[in-house]
């Protein structure tokens, strides 16, 4: 591991565990171990450094959420996948992505509001991907065209909400009980597809 990507690993690390404004330079380099001059190298401003560990976070949580809905058939399948990855993080069993403390992204868009800001910007970006990613298996379903949109909706809108109730309320057991949500969805939805065919 280069200088550059211990600088990072740390400080997300620490900015994910502790918050962006209550983790300070100093902090960074002393867990790293890395000179104040190297750090000022690769990255001119804390904020340089803030936005390097969004889109570290953005790769590595997309990376393994990917992988963990590749281990299922495309489609329903994937979809409730989804919410048992989030219980195994909510539990902190992902080894991969650190103990959960709550969405990164939420956090730190939290810290740099303005909509403008590259950071919140960089939050935004990687919640349209996990949208993306969600739509792709919500396009495998047999449901209505017109459909996609308003379920693939209710979807992110559920999982945000599972992950808010597991942070702020500490209900742990939040991703599951998502999961019985969109599967009774689901299940009703591609039910009412069959009967308008068999009709």
């Amino acid at each position: 591991m280069d200088k550059q990507d211990l600088l990072i690993r740390t400080a997300f690390r620490l900015f994910y565990s502790r918050g962006i404004h209550a983790v300070g330079i100093n902090l960074v380099l002393a867990e790293s171990g890395v000179a104040k001059k190297t750090l000022y190298h690769h990255f001119p401003s804390k904020e340089h450094l803030v936005e390097a560990a969004v889109r570290f976070r953005d790769r590595s949580y997309r990376k393994w959420l990917t992988s963990r809905l590749e281990q299922v058939p495309a489609g329903k399948p994937a979809l409730l996948e989804l919410f048992n990855a989030l219980d195994d993080w909510f539990h902190s069993r992902v080894a991969d992505i650190e103990n959960f403390h709550g969405c990164f992204f939420i956090n730190a868009s939290a810290e740099f509001g303005a909509q403008d800001n590259i950071i919140h910007q960089a939050c935004s970006e990687h919640k349209a991907a996990i949208t993306a990613l969600i739509r792709e298996h919500v396009d495998k379903l047999s449901i209505p065209e017109k459909k996609k949109d308003e379920i693939t909706r209710l979807i992110v809108l559920v999982k945000e909400g599972a992950i808010s109730l597991a942070h702020v309320q500490g209900n742990l057991d939040a991703a599951l009980q998502a999961k019985k949500i969109i599967e009774g969805v689901l299940s009703a939805t591609q039910g009412q597809k069959k009967t308008s065919i068999e009709e």
